[in-house]
């Protein structure tokens, strides 16, 4: 008995299966990519900020709906850009520390995200163009989108406010998540996107 379990064939090891998603994907987004998003966060702070300013403040209102424009255009065409990078160019895998569900909210929140980016601003350039008053950036005389209706501004203007307060809370939750994986899980999440490097809690 001995000698016959001494000359059995070894059992092989069964190697770890890795997750698909993750096999032969990038570890951090392009550069590009990278610079994209940050520059955005940027413009979209901004621009909830100024619209903050803008329900706020008669005085400035002028002065801001005049930053405000340009902007929010600005971020419709990143946004536009940022989608075909996006789908051009394969996402690092997610943390393992983060569970079927919380990547599935992940990517959910990636999506109204992008949705909102785009819409928002495709809202407020038919809010204008129903207005009926001039459209010009930087010099250029944007096209209307929409036409000349009062009730047509009503409705749009009130669209845009909800889809502005939804784009803050969005982007809220967003950085909040983003705080409690640097800061608290220490998986990585943030070096996927961030321009330096970032350390990894070990174990």
């Amino acid at each position: 008995m001995t000698d016959a379990a001494a000359g059995a064939p070894a059992v092989p090891e069964v190697p770890v299966p890795q997750d698909p998603a993750a096999a032969g994907a990038p570890e951090r987004f392009t550069l590009f990519s990278r610079w994209l998003h940050w520059v955005m966060a940027v413009l979209v702070v901004a621009m909830l900020f100024i619209g903050a300013g803008m329900v706020a403040s008669l005085a400035d209102y002028r002065f801001l709906v005049s930053v405000h424009k340009p902007l929010g255009m600005a971020v419709l065409l990143l946004a536009v850009i940022r989608l075909v990078n996006r789908f051009t160019h394969r996402a690092p895998p997610h943390p393992r520390s983060m569970g079927r569900g919380e990547r599935r909210a992940a990517l959910a929140s990636e999506c109204l995200m992008y949705g909102l980016m785009v819409s928002q601003p495709l809202v407020g350039w038919a809010m204008v163009s129903a207005s009926d008053t001039p459209f010009v950036v930087a010099g250029v005389h944007i096209p209307p989108i929409a036409p000349a209706d009062p009730s047509l501004y009503s409705g749009l203007h009130e669209t845009h406010l909800v889809l502005g307060y939804a784009l803050f809370i969005l982007f809220t939750l967003h950085m909040l998540a983003v705080l409690v994986h640097a800061l608290v899980l220490r998986d990585g999440l943030l070096g996927r996107m961030a321009l330096w490097r970032t350390s990894r809690k070990s174990g």
